[in-house]
This record gives C-alpha cells, structure tokens and sequence, in this order.
C-alpha cells in the first residue's frame, strides 16, 4: 500500500516495528511533506483580497507546496524499495568467486540507491526553508505560528535525512556519487541555520 493511502497509526506502527524500513530517511521524509502541508495551509490562508498584491506568489507557493509534498511522500516510498533491494541482494548465492563478484557489484548498487532518497529530501528541505522565509514576509499572520512549524519541521527533515545518508556513505564504491553526496549533505547546516533564524524570528514577533 503507498504511504499517501495509510492511516498515520498505520505508518507509525509500521515504523515502530523491527523491520528495516521504513526508517529514519522515511521519517525524514514525511518531516517534509509535513513542512509542505503546513506551508500550503498558511498559503491558503493568505489568498484574501487584502492579500491580493501577493496573489500571484502565493499562487505559485501553493502549487509548488503541493508538489514538494507528493514529491516527498514518494521518497518515503522509494526509501522502503530500496531497503528491498539491498535485502534482496544481500541473498544472493555467494559460493563460488564468480557468484561473490555478483553479489557484492549487487549490494554496492543497492546501497547506492538507499542513500539517494535521504539526499533528495534534503534538496527538499531546502525548498521549504525558501517557501517558509517567503510566507514570513507576506503570509497572513494569524497562522505565522505555523510557518515556524514548517521551518521546523524542514529542519528535523534535513537533518534527520543527512544522518540516514551518512551511515551508507562507506558502503558506496561509485566515487562520484559518493563526491556528489557529500556535497549536497554539506548544505544541512545552513539549512538548519535559517530554519532556527526564521523560528527565532517569528518566536519574537509573537512574543512582541
């Protein structure tokens, strides 16, 4: 069953569960989507005609809210397949050195295809830092509170996906996606930087 048609209860009870996915860069996943939501329901918030010179930019947020959700929710899927796969390699006959050729080109690919979906939600994250500062600016203030929550929730995104990501960094025999990696897990910190700012700075609007 895709994860967009699970109850929340059944997501987490299977994420609770002792099997190896879903897992962290699951969970990282849906910290995105939820970052997305929220960031889509302070859009729709904003739509007004007091609102109406920013019709046009929070027309634009909200489609691209929408999609980062989608987006985010089918990495938390692929995730899930790729454990599958590394599973399915690590079966695989090892007997003679021709099978254990096979075997470990089989794992090393797999690996691969385990870390790329914890790298993609930190792209994402990224994007909902950029769309959360926006919606600061000119998103409906009465919802401000929850701009935060998304920044917040973009933050624990990026930053629970980098972890996911760097546990299966030695296991990666491509060197240039391994270089490409680590470039992309480099660019956490400040997404983190500008999630705690942008709370920060909404925190003493409220209390203001």
């Amino acid at each position: 069953m895709p994860i967009s048609d699970e109850t929340i209860a059944g997501f987490l009870g299977r994420l609770a569960a002792r099997v190896p996915a879903p897992g962290g860069a699951s969970a990282a996943a849906l910290h995105a989507a939820l970052a997305a939501s929220l960031l889509g329901m302070v859009a729709r918030y904003t739509t007004r005609d007091e609102y109406a010179e920013h019709r046009e930019t929070i027309g634009h947020i909200i489609a691209e809210t929408d999609e980062l959700q989608g987006i985010a929710l089918r990495l938390a899927e692929a995730d899930e397949d790729a454990f599958r796969v590394v599973i399915g390699a690590s079966r695989l006959p090892s007997g003679t050195e021709a099978e254990a050729a096979v075997r470990s080109g089989a794992i090393a690919r797999a690996v691969l295809r385990v870390a790329w979906p914890a790298v993609q939600v930190i792209s994402l994250a990224r994007i909902a830092v950029d769309l959360a500062e926006a919606l600061a600016a000119i998103g409906n203030p009465t919802v401000i509170a929850d701009v935060a929550a998304a920044a917040e929730a973009a933050r624990a995104a990026a930053a629970s996906a980098r972890v996911s990501a760097e546990i299966n960094l030695s296991g990666i025999t491509d060197e240039q996606a391994s270089l490409e990696m680590i470039t992309d897990l480099g660019t956490v910190d400040e997404i983190v930087a500008r999630a705690e700012a942008l709370t920060a700075t909404i925190r003493d609007q409220i209390r203001a």
